[in-house]
């Protein structure tokens, strides 16, 4: 089947990012998000970045102006039903996923394929919630997606071949590089990786061993880590890490290791989630 319009469902950070490269790549794109106020803010981030890429010669304005023209900004789910691929960026809670993939399951084409850019939660299970588990998959990108190379592509338990065929070629015409998960595990390849040391900082931190920027200038100077790991919890948002962290907790053999440390939890009940509130581990509002 031909993709030419693409589907992104949530216009923040990794929605707005996702929505960009493809219509860089030439793909018509529907973003679509709950209110007003979050389409406008994707698309008014997306107008930024291309924006630097003129400024430093890298892109043409009238190139700028083609990519922005492929983008629709909608709070319509209905708008959906016209797509040829969908790509789910919705908050990491499984209830709400799944009832986006039952509504995505009624207005969509049969043979449209419904990707998630889930982090950790199981395609399995958000693809009960359809009556197409085999064209159910995980798409998962990484942030900042315009920057970032790689897209994890997940099995669920009745992904077909070709729903993934078609996913990884996807990919690499994005721009992207694949690699495919073949077992539907919590946190997949690169968040199995990454997570157990990110808390472990924090442990590092608790236990009074080393300040926030030693940890961080170790991981830079002693590992070759582009950030640290209190640096990138904040890029990628403190709520996220503890929803990630919980749900390995939850799911994996009980081990302390995957539980959120306490400090990471109070910083998120207190509305400090990092970069996007001004303030993490580190003050951004200076």
């Amino acid at each position: 089947m031909a993709i030419k319009k693409i589907g992104v469902l949530g216009a923040g950070t990794m929605g707005n990012g996702i929505a960009q490269v493809a219509a860089q790549a030439g793909y018509d794109v529907v973003m679509r998000d709950i209110e007003d106020r979050f389409v406008e803010g994707g698309i008014k981030n997306i107008d930024k970045f291309l924006s630097k890429s003129v400024e430093k010669g890298k892109m043409k304005a009238e190139d700028k102006s083609a990519i922005m023209g492929r983008i629709k900004g909608t709070t319509k789910m209905e708008d959906m039903k016209d797509v040829d691929f969908v790509v789910e960026v919705v908050l990491e809670v499984m209830d709400i996923k799944k009832k986006v993939f039952a509504e995505l399951d009624e207005i969509t084409r049969k043979d449209v394929i419904l990707a998630s850019n889930t982090s950790s939660m199981s395609l399995t299970e958000i693809a009960t919630a359809t009556k197409r588990p085999d064209k159910v998959v995980g798409m998962h990108f990484f942030n900042p997606v315009p920057l970032m190379k790689l897209v994890e592509v997940i099995r669920g338990m009745k992904t077909n071949d070709e729903t993934v065929a078609t996913t990884i070629d996807l990919t690499r015409k994005l721009g992207k590089e694949p690699v495919e998960v073949r077992v539907d595990i919590p946190g997949f390849l690169v968040n199995r990786l990454m997570v157990p040391h990110l808390l472990e900082a924090i442990k590092l931190y608790e236990q009074g061993v080393a300040s926030i920027e030693d940890i961080d200038k170790a991981a830079k100077l002693g590992l070759n880590y582009p950030m640290g790991p209190f640096e990138l919890m904040d890029l990628t948002g403190l709520d996220i890490n503890v929803h990630v962290a919980q749900y390995f907790y939850d799911n994996l053999p009980k081990e302390s290791k995957w539980d959120p440390p306490f400090t990471l939890r109070n910083l998120v009940k207190a509305g400090i989630l990092g970069r996007k509130s001004g303030k993490g581990w580190y003050d951004y509002s200076k």
